[in-house]
């Protein structure tokens, strides 16, 4: 006599779609549990005002080396409690020169279409120390930036500015 039994075959799980999904869903709570912060200030104008909405990469840096011209929050080197939002000029080994309201990075002039205003007042040069970084706010008379402060260490870096989402008229990447 026969038995008639089927054996069942173990479903195989695609761990990598599971893996996809996770990421996903961890990825969705992060964005919407991540605060969404205001500005204050108008030192980045002529692109983030007063008021607007920033989005936060805070795990950007996990897996990119800071660089020339990102827009970064950090904690204020004088006052830690402060988060700032400034553009990275120096990146550590970097000869960085102001004068004249231009901006020399290595012997390079800077091509600056964010800044509407330039200081003419401002001149220093500077080498950038291992491990900090130059930053200067786009509004360049309303400021307070490496000009004031001096360099920011790598540790304070919070993260890149990666979206404008308010107000709607100037939402997008920032650049």
């Amino acid at each position: 006599m026969r038995d008639n039994v089927q054996t069942q075959q173990p479903k195989t799980k695609n761990w990598f779609w599971i893996g996809v999904q996770i990421s996903c869903l961890l990825g969705l709570i992060y964005i919407f549990s991540s605060p969404i912060p205001f500005v204050r200030g108008s030192s980045m104008a002529p692109r983030i005002h007063d008021g607007d909405r920033i989005f936060i990469d805070h795990f950007y840096y996990w897996f990119h080396e800071v660089g020339r011209d990102d827009v970064i929050v950090f904690d204020h080197p004088l006052f830690p409690w402060l988060s700032c939002i400034k553009r990275v000029i120096g990146v550590p080994g970097d000869e960085v020169v102001l004068e004249n309201g231009h901006v020399w990075v290595n012997g390079e002039e800077l091509k600056e279409p964010y800044v509407d205003t330039p200081d003419y007042s401002a001149r220093m040069s500077t080498i950038v120390p291992p491990g900090r970084f130059f930053v200067l706010g786009d509004h360049r008379l309303r400021s307070d930036d490496s000009c004031d402060f001096g360099f920011v260490p790598s540790g304070y870096i919070e993260g890149k500015v990666r979206f404008q989402i308010w107000p709607p008229a100037r939402m997008g990447t920032i650049d």
